[in-house]
C-alpha cells in the first residue's frame, strides 16, 4: 500500500471516529491537540484501521509517539505494511 492511500484510509477512519469530514490532513496535526482524538477514539481508531486496511496492529508495538501527529501515526502503519510484506 503506497503512502498516499494509507493517508486516505486514515483520513477516512479518522472522519468516522470523529463524527466529521475531513478534507485534508497535514502530517504535523496533533492527534490529540488539533483533532481532538482521546483515549477512547484512538480505540475506535486502531480497530477500524484494522478492518478498512487489514494492518495487524501489535499492541505492544504501540508508544505515546505512534500518536502524536498525523504523520507519526502514518510512519507506523506504512512500516507494518513494510513488515508484513517482507515476510
Amino acid at each position: 500500500m503506497e503512502r498516499s492511500e494509507i493517508v486516505d484510509q486514515l483520513r477516512a477512519a479518522l472522519s468516522a471516529v470523529l463524527n466529521r469530514q475531513l478534507d485534508a490532513l497535514d502530517p504535523g496535526l496533533s492527534l490529540f491537540d488539533d483533532l481532538g482524538l482521546d483515549s477512547t477514539s484512538v480505540i475506535e481508531l486502531l480497530m477500524s484501521l484494522e478492518d478498512t486496511v487489514g494492518l495487524e496492529i501489535d499492541p505492544d508495538e504501540l508508544g505515546p509517539d505512534v500518536f502524536r501527529t498525523v504523520g507519526s501515526l502514518t510512519d507506523y502503519v506504512e512500516a507494518g505494511f513494510r513488515k508484513s510484506t517482507a515476510v
